[in-house]
C-alpha cells in the first residue's frame, strides 16, 4: 500500500507532517538511495527503503499516545537551543520519538498530548480542523459579564481578529476568579491576549483536558499511557477514518494543582530571554519601580523617609538643619 512520503514519515514518528515536509525540501530524505525533494512522492512501506539523515526509517507496529501534566516553568519542545528547561525531562523513560500535539506556554500547566501518530497529531493541532481547546484562567477580582461577552463577540489583536468560543465564570475563590475559556485555535498566547484585551489580569493558566482526555489523577510532571477507548475518542473527535467529527460530552473539569507541595509557580526564564510584561503579570509579579536617575541624591530630610526629626541636642559646632534659624544675640525674632 502506497502513501505520501510526508505522511509516511509522520506515521513512523520521525517528525510532524509539517516538519517532515521541511526535511524533504531540504534534501535530507532518500528513497531507495535517491534524494527526493518533491512533495507528494508515493512510497510503499513494505518495498521502499526510506532514509532520513543517514538512518533508515522503520515502520512502528504500534503508535504511542501519552498524556503529560505539564508543570509551569518549561517550554513545549524536546530540545531548546537557548538551554531552557523542556518537557523532554518528563519523558526520559519513553524510548520512542514522541512529539507534542500543540503547545502550552512557559508558565502554563495542564494537559499536553504526545504521540508517534502524525496523522492524528496533524488533525488535532492544525487550525483548519477547529479542534476545541478548553482552559481555566485565574484572573484578578470578579470579571464583568460584558468583558466575557466581548471575548466571545470577537476582538482585533495585533496579529488579526480572534475570539473565544465560550467564556464563562467557572469558580470564585477569595478575591480572584477562575473563568472557563474555550478557543478553536492554538495561536501563540491567544487566551492570555484575549483576557488582557478586555482588561483582565491573568494570574494562572491551566488546561484541564485535551480532546476530552482529562489530567484528573495526574500530578504535575507525571504522564500516563492513553487507554484504547481514549484513543478512539480522539480519532472520532478529529473525524479520522472517514467519520464525521463528534462533540465530546462535557467533562467535570479537574482543579489545577495546589501551589504548595507541587506545581510551584514558574521560575523566570534564564538570563538573555526578554520576558514580556504579560508573562510577568501572569506570574503575579508587580512592575518594578524605575531606579533613580544617575547623579541624583536621596533627600536627607528624615521627614521624606517617614521618620521623625530628632529633638536631642546637637553636637557642638554642628550646623542647624536647613529651614531653621539659629537664635542668639543679634538675631531678630
Amino acid at each position: 500500500m502506497t502513501e505520501r512520503l510526508q505522511k509516511f514519515l509522520a506515521s513512523a514518528g520521525v517528525a510532524s507532517r509539517r516538519k517532515a515536509e521541511e526535511l524533504i525540501a531540504a534534501g535530507r530524505v532518500l528513497v531507495n538511495g535517491k534524494v527526493v525533494t518533491e512533495m507528494g512522492t508515493q512510497v510503499d512501506a513494505g518495498k521502499d527503503l526510506v532514509v532520513v539523515d543517514g538512518r533508515p526509517v522503520e515502520v512502528q507496529e504500534r503508535a504511542r499516545y501519552l498524556l503529560l501534566y505539564k508543570p509551569p516553568g518549561c517550554v513545549t519542545t524536546l530540545s531548546d537551543p537557548q538551554g531552557r528547561p523542556t518537557v523532554a525531562q518528563y519523558l526520559a523513560d519513553v524510548k520512542e520519538r514522541v512529539f507534542p500535539v500543540g503547545r502550552l506556554d512557559w508558565d502554563a500547566e495542564g494537559a499536553l498530548l504526545f504521540t508517534t501518530d502524525g496523522d492524528l497529531a496533524n488533525r488535532l493541532a492544525h487550525p483548519r480542523y477547529g479542534h476545541r481547546r478548553t482552559y481555566l484562567v485565574k484572573v484578578k477580582g470578579d470579571p464583568e459579564p460584558g468583558a466575557l461577552a466581548r471575548m466571545v463577540a470577537g476582538l482585533r489583536l495585533e496579529d488579526g481578529p480572534a475570539q473565544a468560543l465560550e467564556a464563562t465564570v467557572h469558580e470564585r475563590v477569595e478575591k480572584n476568579s477562575w473563568i472557563r475559556v474555550v478557543v478553536g485555535e492554538g495561536r501563540r498566547h491567544l487566551v492570555k491576549r484575549l483576557c488582557e484585551a478586555v482588561g483582565l489580569d491573568v494570574l494562572r493558566l491551566f488546561r484541564p483536558e485535551f480532546g476530552g482526555i482529562s489530567v484528573a489523577g495526574l500530578r504535575p510532571g507525571h504522564s500516563r499511557e492513553l487507554k484504547p477507548e481514549e484513543v478512539a475518542t480522539l480519532r472520532r473527535s478529529s473525524g479520522m477514518g472517514g467519520e464525521e467529527p463528534t462533540s465530546t460530552a462535557p467533562l467535570r473539569l479537574p482543579r489545577a494543582a495546589r501551589r504548595h507541595g507541587h506545581g510551584a509557580p514558574a521560575p523566570r526564564p534564564p538570563r538573555g530571554d526578554v520576558e514580556p510584561e504579560s508573562e510577568r503579570r501572569s506570574r503575579g509579579v508587580k512592575p518594578t519601580a524605575e531606579p533613580p536617575s544617575r547623579g541624583t541624591r536621596p533627600s536627607a530630610d528624615p521627614r521624606s523617609r517617614g521618620g521623625k526629626r530628632s529633638s536631642g541636642p546637637r553636637p557642638r559646632g554642628a550646623k542647624p538643619p536647613s529651614g531653621r534659624r539659629r537664635e542668639g544675640p543679634g538675631r531678630k525674632r
